[in-house]
């Protein structure tokens, strides 16, 4: 093996030693050697030439210091040699840099690559100060020659910044970055150098760049601010955030569409492009939006009035085509079914305002605020209009048909069941209906202002319902409740069975204080004291049926009449148990198959019934039975006995089909 050694002036000192053969072992040895020769080298040069430049740097500092100080700027100070030099090393690193194969040439932001940045930021400092002096003057020529080396260093760091932002974009996709040949101690054998992006979870965060990446963004956008070269600088960032905001868009699916497109759409394809929608809104406040912020105020931490003004511009191009969206659906024509996913669009608007807030410049923010809120108002005044047209929902439903059996009707279903899913959105109605108000009261107050104020006189089941002082939205939801009543009171009218009349309203009025009881937020509303007056109106319809189905039965089996001058007249009893027996049959026939189909209510029903009428037979079975002859006639007019009845009662309610058919309403 040849050892060389460089004297002072780069001259070989020492003579070779002839060569002997060499075994395997020691040839691997010297191959070694040889390597490990070649990098102490390479690391020598290296650091011989970032002391040059160092020191090259600090006598450019100490010219450009005596340029400020010149005054009579017709009267320059002799250009060094230092100034040419120090311009031909930065040109020469750039043409380096160039020579790699890779697409970005920075890697960990090594020393040499620091020095780099340093010595075009202070070739950036000498320019400015050399063009202060008149042209033809003796810095023309190296002002010309300092132009262009910086010339070429801030299109080497364009490039490199957008290297830098897109080739890390992509490589988010497989979550390991790139990185060049930047670092000297890379070119040696050509290896890249990898950099492994976080996977402590499985989530990664937006925008996926390493902080060595950050790192050297912000290096480069700070050096080529200084350098006046700050619209180069943004419209690279610009492009290729938009890009990569772009491609975020589309793996969430949503595409533009124009507002003819929207309105002409059926609701079921609609209703996908909507939740489509709510998830890029929801993503852009909680992820794209703050992770281009923390992004931007990264690269621009020098900057934070451009970091504004980028992020601005980007989120006012997003924001308005996502209100775009929104108010072509606000256009289209309303229906009860669309209410839930416009309050899930108001809500997305909403929560977008704070983060506007916190990022964009004061100007942007104000302009988007306003845009935003203006759409969120559409949405929630089309919100409005939908669940007050409930109320017409409620008034057009006009049946001719009874509901077999007296069970819940299909309206009262689905009025409980909207409320009770509308009631999930309590607090964003609540604001809704209240900015519905003061838009009301602006533009009529004298019309408004008795509506929240008048005493609501109502023939339905909660009687006088007081409604000053409470939310708009309350009101509303009373009002609902008040007119389903009311139109339930109808609807009982088509039974011809007053008995019967009362078993749907107590059916329908049981479901609706469960449906309340059943969901806070109805109950929070609607209130306990509604709650317990509700209870007593389905007692009262309890009542009313009790007396109308078995206060004849009661009659029947009184012991009054029974006896003449004190004797009890046998054939009375005859036909007493003879019109029990017929109806208590004609009861159970046709109340067998009403139907009651809440298990506490109806097992209430059987009790309270049992309660009722079972000791009164018994005491009229064990009084007057003895007054029927034995046998056959016994039989002929006692048909059940007490535990028969019983059992009897507690199969009433059970809506037994066979007994329905024979039923008359």
């Amino acid at each position: 093996m040849v050892k060389n050694h460089l004297d002072k002036n780069g001259s070989f000192t020492g003579s070779p030693k002839p060569p002997r053969s060499a075994t395997s072992t020691e040839a691997s040895c010297a191959d070694q050697h040889s390597r490990n020769s070649s990098q102490e080298e390479l690391d020598h040069s290296l650091n011989t030439h970032i002391e040059d430049i160092k020191k090259l740097s600090e006598d450019i500092d100490r010219f450009v210091e005596s340029l400020s100080m010149c005054h009579d700027k017709s009267n320059p100070p002799q250009v060094p040699d230092s100034v040419e030099t120090f311009s031909k090393m930065v040109e020469s690193r750039i043409k380096k840099y160039n020579s790699c194969e890779n697409a970005t040439r920075f890697c960990k932001m090594a020393e040499e690559d620091t020095c780099f940045i340093e010595a075009v930021t202070m070739l950036s400092k000498l320019t400015n100060s050399l063009s202060e002096f008149p042209s033809g003057s003796m810095t023309t020529r190296s002002l010309n020659l300092t132009s262009m080396v910086l010339q070429r260093a801030m299109t080497f760091m364009e490039e490199e910044l957008r290297n830098l932002l897109e080739d890390s974009r992509v490589s988010s996709n497989s979550r390991v970055l790139k990185n060049s040949s930047f670092n000297a101690n890379n070119l040696l054998d050509g290896e890249q150098c990898v950099l492994t992006l976080s996977e402590s979870s499985g989530e990664e965060e937006y925008p996926s760049y390493s902080p060595d990446v950050l790192t050297r963004m912000n290096r480069i956008a700070s050096a080529m601010i200084l350098a006046g070269y700050e619209t180069e600088c943004c419209q690279v960032y610009s492009i290729s955030r938009r890009n990569a905001f772009s491609e975020q868009m589309k793996k969430l699916e949503f595409e533009r569409i124009n507002m003819e497109d929207v309105q002409r759409m059926p609701w079921d394809s609609l209703e996908g492009e909507i939740t489509r929608w709510i998830r890029v809104v929801k993503s852009c406040s909680t992820t794209l939006f703050p992770g281009e912020k923390r992004l931007g105020d990264s690269v621009f931490s020098d900057s934070p009035m451009i970091s504004r003004s980028l992020f601005s511009n980007l989120a006012r191009a997003i924001v308005i085509q996502l209100l775009d969206f929104a108010e072509a659906v606000s256009m289209t024509k309303r229906s009860a079914e669309k209410l839930f996913k416009y309050l899930d669009m108001y809500e997305a608007i909403r929560d977008l305002i704070p983060t506007i807030n916190e990022s964009c410049s004061n100007e942007c923010e104000n302009e988007l605020k306003s845009e935003i809120s203006a759409t969120g108002d559409r949405i929630g005044e089309s919100a409005v209009s939908i669940f007050c047209d409930l109320e017409n929902s409620i008034k057009n439903d006009v049946a001719r048909t009874p509901v077999p059996g007296g069970a819940v009707h299909p309206l009262t279903r689905y009025v409980m069941n909207y409320l009770k899913y509308a009631c999930e959105y309590k607090d964003t109605l609540e604001h809704i209906f209240q900015q519905h108000v003061k838009l009301e009261e602006s533009n009529s107050p004298a019309k408004l202002k008795p509506t929240l104020e008048v005493e609501t006189e109502s023939e339905s089941p909660h009687g006088s319902e007081t409604v000053a002082g409470t939310t708009p939205f309350s009101i509303q939801l009373v009002t609902i409740m008040d007119l389903l009543d009311t139109n339930l009171e109808a609807k009982s009218n088509l039974y011809r069975d007053p008995a019967l009349r009362h078993i749907f309203l107590m059916n329908n009025g049981r479901y609706i204080l469960q449906k309340v009881k059943g969901s806070a937020e109805i109950h929070q509303v609607m209130g306990d004291t509604w709650c317990r007056r509700r209870s007593t109106i389905v007692r009262q319809y309890h009542k009313n049926y009790q007396r109308e189905t078995w206060g004849k039965v009661l009659q029947i089996l009184s012991h009054d009449g029974m006896q003449v001058h004190g004797k009890v007249v046998k054939t009375t009893v005859k036909e007493r148990f003879k019109n029990f027996n017929t109806m208590f049959d004609e009861i159970h026939r046709s109340q067998s198959s009403w139907v009651v189909s809440d298990e506490q209510l109806q097992s209430e029903l059987r009790v309270s019934i049992s309660a009722l009428v079972i000791p009164a037979y018994r005491s009229f079975f064990g009084r007057f039975r003895q007054y029927l002859d034995s046998g056959k006639q016994a039989e002929k007019y006692v048909k059940y006995q007490p535990e028969d009845i019983e059992t009897l009662i507690d199969g009433l309610f059970d809506g037994n089909s066979a007994s329905m058919a024979r039923r008359k309403t």
